[in-house]
């Protein structure tokens, strides 16, 4: 039930007693007989079934309702009042025949016909509060709504489409009936329905940014590139000026190799307020692939990402780097996972990425930091103990690289390849400890693998 009609189902009550209860009674005489104290009994047993209620006592409510019934059972007040406490009690057949009393003594209250509507919706009787909310829908809107929603419960999506129509006819558009009626096209899969209905706002309100946009991606949606493409150019050149437009112009000027243009979308898209973070990060990352694949735009991707340094998530910091890693510059490579983990400290394989970087750019320190921190979150990562065994090799604590290499070989599952490694790393160990007998050992093991390889 809505806040509003809970509001002013509370202050009907509290007008009605005065109208069927003080307004009768004349406390300047002395009654002579006894209909005063019946007055006074019933308003009594009334209010304190109001007070009961309102402290959530359901049971003593129901009972001094009941107390008023014995006094007067035919103030319909009285049975709405009893289906109300039934309700919350849960006792949805009690609740029921009180609130059908109720609306047989005033057929057309609608606060009698709503409480009667939560009882079946409570109990999932679907058939009965579409009777219910159908004497209903003159009131507001609202109802008229609740029978569409109702109408796709029971899976009748022609009627609850019938219904959206009629009230965005009748009162405009809204995000509600909007995302009803989104869910019944995708319940039953009928995109062209879909489409149609944009097409047809489009039609009726062209300068709408936002039925371009939806249809747009309905177009991308189902596969069918070339509309989609059209519908861009039709609300670019209804609204030049839109920002979003360019979130979908990019994918098209690269698909149709017009770069430059594709650029200007990208710079429009990434420079726009209006535009969340998140989009923008999908626009540059995008745009980073396509980098990847023809450098010569190198110096566009450069001029770019300079401009937008705050608008870069995780992942296309994750992107940049495997871009500037593939080109040759580690140091930018390094910068972006850097970057990337910093906002995804969990990230595994940015925690791989940047360790193997490290060491190949011989950073032996940062690699033992780094995977020492490292361990502390994947203790059961091979990877790790072995590029922490790698670069203490090299910074001389053979040692601690012993025992992590030893350590780590307990996790190795199934990689000859990574056990190879391990076996050459204590070799390299052994030997710096002066063992030799056990360096060779390891060295040929290393080498016994390699060759089955």
């Amino acid at each position: 039930m809505r806040p509003t009609q809970s509001i002013a189902i509370l202050l009907m009550t509290l007008l009605l007693v005065p109208c069927f209860a003080v307004a009768q009674v004349n406390f300047n005489n002395r009654p002579d007989d006894d209909l005063g104290n019946v007055e006074d009994e019933f308003q009594e047993y009334f209010f304190e079934a109001l007070k009961q209620k309102g402290i959530e006592n359901y049971d003593r409510a129901v009972d001094a309702l009941q107390q008023c019934l014995n006094l007067d059972s035919k103030k319909p007040v009285i049975y709405f009042e009893l289906g109300k406490n039934y309700n919350l009690l849960k006792n949805y057949g009690a609740a029921e025949d009180a609130l059908k009393k109720a609306v047989s003594m005033q057929p057309d209250n609608e606060w009698f016909l709503d409480e009667l509507y939560d009882v079946y919706y409570q109990q999932d009787d679907i058939n009965n509060a579409i009777k219910t909310i159908k004497q209903l829908v003159k009131y507001h809107p609202d109802y008229k709504e609740d029978l569409a929603s109702l109408y796709v419960r029971e899976e009748r999506y022609k009627q609850a489409l019938d219904i959206l129509d009629e009230l965005d006819e009748e009162y405009g558009l809204s995000e509600s009936r909007d995302a009803m009626r989104n869910d019944i096209y995708s319940i039953t899969g009928n995109a062209d329905d879909r489409i149609e209905n944009l097409e047809q706002r489009i039609a009726n309100n062209p300068n709408n940014e936002e039925n371009h946009l939806k249809l747009i991606y309905r177009y991308s949606q189902v596969g069918d590139k070339k509309k989609a493409y059209k519908a861009a150019k039709n609300l670019l050149k209804v609204k030049p000026d839109s920002k979003f437009v360019h979130l979908a112009l990019y994918k098209f000027y690269l698909q149709d190799n017009e770069v430059e243009k594709a650029i200007n979308s990208v710079k429009i898209a990434l420079s726009s307020p209006e535009i969340n973070a998140d989009a923008k990060a999908k626009v540059l990352s995008d745009f980073v692939k396509f980098v990847a694949k023809n450098p010569e735009y190198e110096s566009d991707l450069v001029e770019i990402t300079a401009q937008v340094d705050e608008n870069k998530d995780a992942q296309t910091h994750s992107e940049l780097g495997q871009y500037y890693l593939k080109a040759g510059d580690k140091v930018k490579a390094l910068t972006n996972f850097q970057e990337a983990l910093r906002q995804n400290p969990d990230d595994f394989k940015l925690i791989k990425d940047i360790l193997l970087l490290q060491l190949d750019m011989n950073d032996f320190n940062a690699v033992v930091s780094g995977s020492n921190e490292a361990l502390e979150l994947y203790p059961a990562q091979p990877i790790l103990y072995l590029v922490n065994g790698v670069a203490k090799n090299q910074i001389g604590q053979h040692e601690e690289a012993l025992e992590n290499l030893q350590m780590g070989l307990d996790f190795l599952i199934d990689n000859p390849q990574m056990e190879a490694d391990f076996y050459s790393e204590l070799s390299i160990a052994y030997k710096g400890l002066n063992n030799i007998t056990k360096s060779d050992a390891f060295a040929k093991k290393a080498q016994a693998i390699k060759a089955q390889q």
